[in-house]
């Protein structure tokens, strides 16, 4: 069906190089979406052979778009489709994967909650952490009558932005999407449900342990804040805590290494997408992603990016520092200092 030099020869592991998940995984999909491919086919889903696609053929299809980020063309033909079938075949499995595989990424409840602060005090020795914070860009082109500055980022690129926490497995926990490429960090942080629930007290309240309260980690493109820990500048004197920090904060990095090292559409740049489908694209490959961790599957090390998942981007230091959350980092230092 395909052609690759460094396709695996084992059956099972060609199947997870095309599709990034194992056949059990596959299934299991198949089974979430089902219901929405059956009850609501689009018109045409037919091959070349003059047959009705089945569940499982268009879900390869849209996997296989999703993990290749090959033209739509180029995916029809491996598959014996045309480009407008790829089209209407991935759409209706990410309109259903997004409604009825959701549950695959939520905030944790407080038993969930707690066994993450439990791995991520026995790894990092960082005690009441809840997860860790990140960001990258989604690049695109646009036509001509939709540029604008807004969409225009850093580095002269248009992108959308994603923001995403995860827990010590590199899960995502939570995500915002839709922002352009020119808002900065903080401001999509500021923008994001997850900061307005944390703001409130509704988020990360939970029971302090050793005077530390709940909080999350994230680099020094965020403002420090009492539930939102930033590393110290690196003109200061806390080396050790900094390195504790990286650690941790390292997981949400290889999260989206991964994410848009496996779903290769997101790390390639988008021809025109719509905009108001795109969001709906990327927290469908940030499900997937947890779907394969939520299975017992893995992750091929050999999908993942090797570079940065931001290459380019330069961390842009954030300045804003809430007194509080000042004083939240030094007892969390000081109490990192005397456990070591």
């Amino acid at each position: 069906m395909f052609v690759d030099a460094t396709v695996p020869q084992d059956e099972e592991e060609g199947f997870k190089y095309f599709f990034r998940v194992s056949k059990k995984t596959f299934e299991y999909i198949c089974t979430i979406v089902k219901e929405d491919l059956i009850s609501r086919p689009p018109s045409g889903l037919i091959n070349i052979e003059g047959r009705l696609l089945s569940v499982e053929k268009q879900v390869a299809i849209a996997l296989r778009r999703l993990a290749s980020g090959e033209s739509q063309v180029s995916v029809g033909a491996s598959f014996g489709v045309g480009q407008s079938t790829v089209s209407q075949v991935t759409w209706r499995f990410i309109e259903a994967m997004e409604e009825r595989g959701r549950h695959h990424l939520k905030w944790p409840n407080d038993e969930n909650l707690e066994k993450i602060k439990s791995r991520f005090e026995s790894k990092f020795n960082l005690v009441n952490c809840c997860g860790a914070i990140d960001a990258s860009h989604i690049i695109m082109t646009l036509p001509a009558v939709q540029t604008s500055d807004d969409w225009c980022d850093q580095v002269k690129n248009y992108s959308m932005l994603v923001q995403g926490i995860v827990d010590d497995k590199s899960r995502f926990l939570d995500i915002v999407t839709g922002w352009p490429g020119g808002l900065n960090i903080p401001k999509l942080l500021k923008f994001s449900g997850f900061y307005k629930l944390c703001q409130s007290g509704e988020r990360l309240n939970g029971n302090p342990k050793s005077d530390i309260r709940e909080y999350i980690v994230g680099g020094s493109n965020y403002p420090l804040l009492p539930w939102l820990i930033t590393p110290y500048h690196e003109n200061d004197e806390m080396p050790g805590f900094n390195k504790v920090h990286e650690a941790a904060r390292s997981v949400a990095v290889r999260a989206f290494s991964q994410v848009k090292g496996s779903w290769r559409i997101l790390n390639k740049v988008m021809w025109r997408p719509d905009k108001k489908k795109l969001p709906s694209i990327i927290v469908v490959c940030c499900l997937l992603h947890n779907i394969i961790i939520d299975c017992g599957d893995f992750i091929n090390p050999e999908v993942s990016l090797s570079c940065h998942h931001d290459v380019g981007y330069a961390e842009q230091w954030c300045k804003h520092v809430d007194p509080s959350g000042k004083t939240m980092r030094e007892t969390l230092a000081t109490h990192l200092e005397h456990t070591k």
